[in-house]
């Protein structure tokens, strides 16, 4: 399956390890918390996705689950999937919801080609993921959301945002290094909402937390005419 085309749209598959490297896999899930205020920033972003009973929730690029259990646990009967590129990293998320005893649907795919026909989701969150991935990627992405949402679903993301001040910035350059400059250089210049808006979304930042490696935001994507 692939995305819309993009005017110049190019043969691209990126395929990035949740903290770049395979062999720091193993420790992701004590690096993001005791680095991102995991808790605070997800619980945020489920707040404001505003999910309710019986809808079908995709966790775009959901590294080891954490997003999608926590959702899970908390509304049993909302429908969740979650996909990676990453088998490893998958393997990891399903042994957890399997000890959580929780039911969610992991898939190995791509976020510019999602297995997934169109209008099939109320809400699609993404968590730490769009650093990743440089501009054009980013836009890709975007769209490929656009198309698997229903005609009134909502695109929620946290990810690093633009510097809140001179000591947040100076923070963000350990993950710069990290994930690379020119993947990371729209998330810090705050250029995220308008690559959404430029795929279709209305968006909105919604808020922004400091951490010890730099601001993360929060976004809310809707298409035009929702409200």
């Amino acid at each position: 399956m692939t995305d819309p085309a993009l005017p110049g749209d190019r043969d691209v598959t990126v395929k990035v390890p949740a903290l770049r490297f395979r062999w720091l896999t193993p420790i992701y899930d004590t690096v993001v918390r005791l680095t991102t205020r995991e808790r605070t920033v997800k619980a945020a972003l489920m707040e404001q996705a505003r999910i309710a009973p019986g809808q079908r929730v995709l966790d775009l690029a959901c590294g080891t689950g954490t997003l999608a259990i926590w959702l899970k646990t908390a509304m049993p009967d909302v429908e969740v999937h979650g996909i990676d590129g990453d088998p490893a990293i998958l393997r990891i998320a399903k042994d957890k919801a399997e000890r959580a005893g929780v039911d969610v649907v992991f898939a190995e795919a791509m976020s510019n080609a999602l297995p997934f026909p169109g209008d099939h989701f109320d809400r699609v969150l993404s968590s730490l993921f769009f650093h990743h991935i440089d501009a054009y990627e980013k836009a890709r992405t975007a769209r490929e959301v656009i198309r698997v949402l229903k005609s009134r679903g909502e695109f929620h993301v946290a990810d690093w945002g633009q510097a809140e001040n001179l000591a947040m910035r100076l923070l963000f350059v350990p993950v710069q290094i990290l994930d690379g400059v020119g993947n990371t250089r729209d998330n810090v210049r705050g250029r995220l909402p308008s690559i959404f808006e430029q795929a279709g979304f209305a968006t909105r930042q919604t808020g922004s937390f400091s951490t010890v490696l730099g601001t993360l935001s929060l976004y809310q994507g809707s298409l035009p005419g929702n409200g």
